[in-house]
């Protein structure tokens, strides 16, 4: 079976770099024949409107490799979030094709944790075809929490509702990105320095041996009487 123009014409456009990159186990990517992630980003207030629909492509390919990634993952491990060196979150899910096919959007809530309660960060709606979602900028030392909801489709006028699945959750907190450059930093300057004590101590070891007692240590040129 041929393979759609669509698709190889993704394939021929991609870079080099994903062409390389090993493959994302099963379940953790969209359907080839979605190309598209709609989503929607909900404003805090009921009376604020629906938000405005959006579309993104989606991550494929992608690997969370140390030291410049962190993985998070959940309780049932369905759903992990790779927090970046750049302060972004790619937040991933998987679900099976039987549970797939029962499921009309995703409910994403964040949330973050003060000193004394928590406080919403954003709320998005994502559609069916989804199985990733990028944060674009998280803050250092803040302890998040994302939950990711399926909500089943609409039942029949005369049929019972579905209940919805229960929501996973994943929490992380971003690494201050500052303060690690700044020890690395610290750390290069003080090597520096060290080595340029010893260098000194060496120098003025040489000048005190040699220069200014240079009669020491030769007998033998010595005027005889």
């Amino acid at each position: 079976m041929r393979a759609p123009p669509l698709l190889l014409l993704l394939a021929a456009c991609a870079p080099p770099s994903c062409a390389t990159a090993a493959p994302t186990p099963p379940g953790w990517e969209p359907a080839a024949d979605a190309p598209w992630c709609p989503y929607k980003v909900l404003p805090e207030g009921p009376e604020a409107g629906g938000g405005r629909l959006c579309f993104r492509s989606p991550a494929r390919g992608f690997r969370c490799q140390a030291p410049g990634c962190a993985a998070h993952a959940s309780a049932g491990r369905s759903l992990r979030a790779s927090v970046l060196r750049n302060r972004s979150v790619l937040l991933q899910w998987r679900l099976g094709p039987a549970e797939a096919r029962r499921v009309r959007a995703f409910a994403l809530n964040c949330s973050w944790r003060g000193a004394y309660t928590r406080f919403p960060c954003e709320r998005v709606l994502l559609g069916a075809s989804c199985r990733d979602y990028l944060l674009p900028d998280v803050h250092d030392g803040v302890r998040y929490r994302l939950c990711l909801q399926p909500l089943p489709l609409r039942a029949e006028p005369a049929g019972a509702p579905e209940p919805a699945a229960p929501a996973e959750c994943v929490e992380f907190a971003a690494e201050p990105a500052g303060m690690r450059e700044i020890v690395v930093a610290m750390t290069a300057v003080g090597g520096s320095i060290c080595v340029m004590l010893v260098v000194i101590c060496l120098l003025v070891a040489y000048i005190t041996e040699n220069l200014m007692h240079p009669a020491f240590g030769r007998p033998g040129l010595r005027r005889q009487p």
